[in-house]
């Protein structure tokens, strides 16, 4: 199946060349101008991920990613970004993106993003669920279920939380969370995994037997 990528991008030089690219390469690219006009082709055409640069007119990338998480919560979202500054990639995942690329970029990272976010490069084909305290945890649905409750994470909540269950009451090194899941430990990618962390604390937070705690300049431990 060929993978069906929104692309919202006003810069029309580069929203070509990141079009031709993509379809070169067996994508189908659905390009918007704006991020009014791409939160109407999500509604419409229920593209498999989106790839959305953050300074757009009309709606911005930003506001466009809240429109479409009130009614997507799982669809996994790429912020194309000249900006560096710490508090607007910490506002990208808070908001509920899931990847950012800073500008410029190479088509091969993008193209390996979203492989890695649509979790087309895993042979993940059974079912995995985990009891972890008092829920349940599914991998593949990427759902974590607590008494009548049913919650969806994102890609990398689930590739994060499966990370800390595998290592349970052991000390896991920032670098190679970030290595593993980010594919880099630098700064803003370690700013970002501290948003998930807090992300993860807040869904686990109705049973109280288990913990994820901070381990001062090592890592993180998962208790329960």
């Amino acid at each position: 199946m060929k993978i069906k990528v929104l692309l919202a991008e006003d810069e029309p030089a580069l929203a070509l060349i990141i079009k031709e690219s993509l379809e070169t390469r067996n994508f189908i690219v659905l390009p918007c101008k704006n991020g009014q006009e791409a939160f109407d082709v999500f509604v419409s055409e229920h593209p498999d991920i989106l790839v959305l640069d953050v300074m757009m007119p009309v709606k911005d990338g930003f506001s466009l990613a809240k429109d479409v998480r009130k009614m997507d919560k799982k669809v996994p979202i790429i912020f194309l970004t000249a900006k560096s500054q710490t508090l607007d990639v910490v506002e990208g995942f808070t908001i509920g993106g899931n990847d950012y690329l800073k500008k410029p970029f190479s088509m091969e990272e993008l193209i390996v993003r979203i492989h890695s976010l649509l979790g087309r490069i895993t042979t993940e084909t059974k079912e995995k669920q985990i009891v972890i305290g008092k829920y349940l945890f599914d991998a593949v649905k990427q759902t974590l279920s607590y008494n009548n409750s049913l919650e969806t994470l994102t890609y990398r909540e689930t590739a994060l939380l499966e990370l800390l269950i595998e290592n349970k009451n052991e000390i896991i090194d920032r670098s190679i969370i970030l290595k593993k899941i980010w594919g880099d430990d630098d700064f803003f990618n370690g700013r970002s995994l501290d948003v998930f962390i807090t992300k993860l604390r807040k869904k686990v937070s109705l049973d109280s037997s288990i913990q994820i705690i901070n381990i001062r300049s090592q890592g993180y431990k998962l208790i329960c």
